[in-house]
C-alpha cells in the first residue's frame, strides 16, 4: 500500500477537524434556529470551514514530508500558532469585532488549545495514519 501516501495522509489529516465542524454547525444551527440564540457567526465560521480542515491535511502531508523526525502529537501543537494569526486576520479583512473578553482569556485558552491539538494529534490523527498506512 505505498500508492499515494500523500494523498492518504491529506485524507486522514482532514478527518477529525470535518467531523467536529460538523457537529458544532449543528449545535450552532440548532441553536440559532431553533432557541433563536443571537450569535451572529455566520460571517466567522467561512474561515474554520474552509481553512482548516485542509490544513489539518496539509500539515499531516508535511509531518509525512519530515520523516516522522518530530512526532506527531509536538507537530500537531505547532499547528495552532498556525491557525491563530490567519483567524486574526481574517477577522479584521471581514470586519468582525472581536468581543472584548475575547484577549483576556487568550493567552490561558491559547495554552488550553495547543494541549487540545498536541493530544488530538498524538492520538487521533497518529491512529488515522496508521489505519491509512502513512505512519
Amino acid at each position: 500500500m505505498n500508492q499515494h501516501p500523500n494523498l492518504r495522509a491529506y485524507m486522514a489529516g482532514i478527518v477529525v477537524p470535518t467531523l467536529f465542524l460538523l457537529v458544532a454547525m449543528t449545535a450552532f444551527t440548532v441553536a440559532r434556529y431553533a432557541f433563536d440564540v443571537p450569535v451572529a457567526i455566520e460571517r466567522v465560521i467561512v474561515f474554520p470551514m474552509a481553512i482548516v480542515p485542509n490544513l489539518w491535511g496539509l500539515w499531516n502531508i508535511l509531518w509525512l514530508a519530515t520523516r516522522r523526525s518530530v512526532p506527531i502529537g509536538l507537530f500537531g501543537a505547532i499547528l495552532p500558532f498556525v491557525i491563530l494569526p490567519g483567524a486574526y486576520v481574517m477577522t479584521r479583512l471581514i470586519g468582525f469585532t472581536i468581543p472584548p473578553g475575547v484577549p483576556k482569556v487568550l493567552p490561558f485558552g491559547f495554552v488550553v488549545v495547543v494541549a487540545i491539538y498536541y493530544l488530538v494529534w498524538k492520538y487521533l490523527v497518529a491512529s488515522l495514519n496508521r489505519i491509512v498506512g502513512v505512519a
